[in-house]
């Protein structure tokens, strides 16, 4: 799933929604992953992976609008695009 030899920028949007979804169904419905730990599983160094947090977070929200995943803040479903603070995101169904 790594692409850590790629600048944000350049990682296209659909290896961030692959990575998200391979990410939460591996975690479980039960369980949820933080939209970093998709950054870091795509660019290993920090300034990158965080570069990548705004990207993941809009794709987040795209997947959250089409039911394949929910956004979550302090347990209760969250917009990520509008929320502040940490998300949390989980495999739906």
């Amino acid at each position: 799933m790594s692409a850590n030899d790629e600048t944000p920028g350049a990682i296209p949007d659909k290896a961030i929604d692959r990575a998200i979804l391979c990410l939460c169904r591996a975690r479980g419905r039960a369980k949820t992953i933080c939209p970093s730990e998709v950054a870091r599983a795509l660019v290993s160094d920090e300034p990158g992976w965080r570069a990548l947090m705004g990207r993941v977070r809009k794709r987040a929200a795209a997947l959250a609008g089409t039911g394949e995943i929910e956004c979550l803040q302090k347990g209760k479903p969250a917009d990520a695009l509008a929320a502040r603070g940490p998300i949390r995101l989980r495999a739906k169904g």
